[in-house]
């Protein structure tokens, strides 16, 4: 018994040991987990910050295309509004699901931020529906909608962790307009 005794520290130490060491790999891999948990929700949420950016473009592009058609903007390929119509459906119903998946993944601020976007898109929608030939007044709504898409990309950086972006402003050649860029 007394040969047990004197191992007895020995033992423990062994027990002790192995429970830390136990206890170090269980944390480390917590650790891991989470790294890796939210990694894949951070590729996520750009899959869907992305897809919801590039369907609600789809939709302004086509508006530029009806406004030069109304001579309200310099896009280089007019289309009139009766071809666009059902363009601009297809794009309105692509726009849902991403606009479910943004609703469900995306910050609150980049929701705001994203329907605040929508909201100025629907509205030059609804200018061009109205067949109105107002340069000016075209032009003031593409500057909203510039902004409000600057302010979706920020929301979408800051969400994400990510540098400040280019504002992609950029003037094309042979514009008359003063603010003609793409945006």
């Amino acid at each position: 018994m007394s040969a047990f005794i004197q191992q007895l520290p020995a033992l423990l130490g062994v027990v002790i040991g192995a429970l830390g060491s136990y206890m170090a790999v269980v944390r480390s891999d917590r650790a891991r987990f989470r790294r890796e948990r939210t990694t894949r929700w951070e590729e996520r949420r750009l899959a869907v910050y992305t897809e919801y950016a590039r369907t609600l473009k789809q939709s302004v592009t086509l508006t530029y295309r009806v406004a030069s058609h109304l001579g309200n903007d310099p896009h280089p390929h007019p289309l009139p509004l009766d071809e666009a119509e059902p363009l601009l459906t297809e794009a309105a119903l692509a726009r849902d699901p991403s606009g479910e998946a943004l609703l469900m993944l995306g910050s609150p601020q980049v929701v705001e931020r994203a329907r605040a976007w929508v909201v100025v898109a629907m509205e030059m929608e609804r200018f061009l529906r109205d067949g109105r030939r107002e340069p000016e007044a075209w032009q003031a709504l593409l500057q909203r909608q510039r902004a409000a898409r600057e302010g979706y990309y920020a929301a979408v950086r800051e969400d994400l962790a990510l540098p400040p972006g280019h504002p992609a402003r950029w003037p094309l050649p042979g514009t008359q307009l003063p603010s003609a860029g793409r945006g």
